[in-house]
C-alpha cells in the first residue's frame, strides 16, 4: 500500500488530500470527515482504518482535511473567519475537481458524522456533480438532533451549545483537542452555523440563504447507504439519522443500525464504527461488496 499527500492552493490556504492506493487505476473514493475532527478518522500511516482497508480491496482512495484541519494549512486560529459556506462552496468542489483531474473516473463518496451533512449540502447546491458520483455512504450522519437521551442533552444541549461557544469566544476559535472533546479545531463561524443547523428548523445557508431543504427534494440521489451504531446515543442517533434521510427525500437509501442483535460483531458507537479493530470483519466487508456492485 502507498500513501502520499496532495496539496491544493486556495486563497492563502493549502488544502490537504491524502491519497492511499495499492494498485493504479482503481475506482476512486472521496472521504470527508465531520466537525472537530480531520481525515485521520479514516486512516493511519501504518495502514489501519476504512480508507486503508478499501485501498487494499483495490480502490483509489482520497481523504480530505477541510480548510484549517489536519494537515491543511494554516491551522485554524483566532484570525480564521471561514465556516460551512467555504467547506460547501470551496473545499469540497476543489477536492473533487482535483480527484477528477487525476482519475478521469466517476467516484464513490463516503462521509462521517457532520461531513455527511456538508457533502449532502454540496450535492444539493451543485447537482451537476451528481453525474460524477457512483454512490454516497454516510456513517453516523444527522443534521437535527431530536433524540432525548442523557448523552444528547449533555454533548449537544450543554457542551456544544453553551460550553463550546464560551471557549471559542475566549480563545478566538474552538480548540476541541485542547479541551479533549475532539481531535481538531473549529472556527467560531463554523461552530455558530452548526449550532443553528442542529436545532430543529430550516436547512438554509446562513451566508446567502440558500434553501438546501428545497433543493434536496428535487434530486435523484445516487445509491446511498447510511450506517450508525446502536450505541450512538447522541451524535448519530438512529432516530436522527432516519430524520435526515427523510429530510433529503432519499426514500431509496439503505439504513443499517449496527449491533450484535442485528448480526454485527460489536455494538458500535459514533467513533468506533470507523476505528474498531473488528470492523474489518464486519460492515467494512459489506460496504466493500456494495461499492464494487455499484462500480
Amino acid at each position: 500500500m502507498q500513501q502520499e499527500s496532495i496539496f491544493i492552493a486556495d486563497d492563502g490556504h493549502q488544502l490537504h488530500l491524502r491519497h492511499i492506493w495499492k494498485k493504479p487505476g482503481g475506482v476512486p473514493i472521496f472521504m470527508l470527515h465531520g466537525l472537530i475532527e480531520n481525515g485521520l478518522i479514516f486512516y493511519t500511516e501504518k495502514g489501519k482504518g476504512l480508507a486503508c482497508f478499501l485501498a487494499e480491496q483495490g480502490f483509489d482512495v482520497y481523504v480530505a482535511d477541510l480548510r484549517g484541519r489536519g494537515n491543511s494549512t494554516p491551522a485554524i486560529n483566532r484570525a480564521s473567519s471561514f465556516g460551512q459556506f467555504e467547506a460547501i462552496t470551496r473545499d469540497i468542489p476543489l477536492f473533487l475537481e482535483k480527484i477528477t483531474n487525476i482519475t478521469h473516473q466517476k467516484m464513490h463518496l463516503i462521509a462521517h458524522s457532520w461531513g455527511g451533512v456538508l457533502m449532502t449540502s454540496f450535492l444539493s447546491r451543485y447537482p451537476q456533480w451528481l453525474d460524477k458520483v457512483l454512490t454516497k455512504t454516510c456513517f453516523g450522519t444527522k443534521r437535527v438532533v431530536t433524540a432525548k437521551t442523557f448523552e444528547a442533552y449533555f454533548k449537544l444541549g450543554f457542551v456544544w451549545r453553551y460550553i463550546a461557544p464560551m471557549l471559542a469566544k475566549k480563545q478566538g476559535y474552538l480548540d476541541a483537542k485542547k479541551y479533549r472533546f475532539g481531535s481538531d479545531s473549529e472556527t467560531k463561524q463554523s461552530l455558530s452555523e452548526s449550532i443553528t443547523w442542529v436545532k430543529p428548523g430550516p436547512w438554509r445557508d446562513q451566508h446567502d440563504g440558500y434553501d438546501y431543504d428545497r433543493a434536496a427534494q428535487n434530486i435523484t440521489w445516487p445509491p446511498t447507504w447510511h450506517f450508525t451504531g446502536i450505541k450512538d446515543h447522541a451524535l448519530g442517533h438512529q432516530q436522527d439519522v432516519a430524520l435526515f434521510i427523510n429530510e433529503c427525500g432519499n426514500s431509496k437509501a439503505k439504513f443499517s443500525v449496527l449491533s450484535k442483535q442485528s448480526g454485527s460483531l460489536v455494538d458500535y458507537d459514533h467513533i468506533n464504527i470507523l476505528t474498531h479493530p473488528l470492523a474489518v470483519h464486519d460492515h467494512f466487508v459489506q460496504l466493500t461488496g456494495w461499492l464494487k456492485q455499484h462500480s
